[in-house]
């Protein structure tokens, strides 16, 4: 595993030992980085259930101006941290270390303008998120979602607020891309 491009661009990142994390394969990341394109520089990243971080790091390297990453478990969390290190990208990133859910309950989302949504397969964590999200992301910011490909992401009724709007997939993976639309009169912002 390896950042692709930008600053970093050919660190080898460390992956965590454990089998609950799946580390995203260079072929993934490169179509993931080359839809968000040039949404990506001077970007507020959110890397959520960020496992070693790989995600969030190839955004700093390619020029987001800063990347939160939420993890919960401790030995990803640790692996995450010495990546950051590794790549010279510390300064600019958070790490917060805990549950996806609380820390979008505390509405820290808020003022970002990418975020990448990868729950462990298992855990099927993808509508309660998403509906955290479409309350605090800022208006035009996208959502990713990285899933099982027979997971749907906005089953009906959907989620007020996003709107899908491209699908790629990977064998077992799927990339679904959301946009938040503008705040409506009445909505939270």
């Amino acid at each position: 595993m390896r950042v692709i491009a930008g600053s970093a661009r050919g660190v080898q990142l460390l992956g965590p030992r454990d089998r609950m994390t799946r580390p995203i394969t260079d072929r993934v990341k490169e179509t993931l980085f080359g839809i968000l394109g040039e949404r990506v520089p001077g970007a507020r990243f959110l890397d959520l259930y960020a496992g070693s971080g790989a995600i969030g790091i190839e955004a700093l390297s390619r020029g987001a101006e800063a990347a939160t990453f939420v993890e919960r478990g401790a030995p990803a969390v640790k692996v995450l941290r010495a990546n950051l290190e590794r790549t010279h990208l510390a300064d600019r990133a958070t790490v917060v270390a805990g549950d996806v859910l609380g820390f979008l309950d505390r509405g820290e989302a808020r003022g970002h303008d990418l975020a990448v949504l990868d729950p462990p397969y298992a855990e099927r964590a993808i509508l309660a998120p998403l509906q955290r999200l479409a309350a605090q992301m800022e208006p035009g910011g996208m959502v990713v979602v990285k899933h099982f490909w027979r997971t749907a992401v906005l089953a009906p009724p959907g989620v007020a607020g996003l709107a899908q709007v491209r699908v790629r997939r990977f064998g077992e993976t799927t990339l679904t891309f959301l946009v938040r639309g503008p705040i409506e009169a009445g909505e939270p912002s």
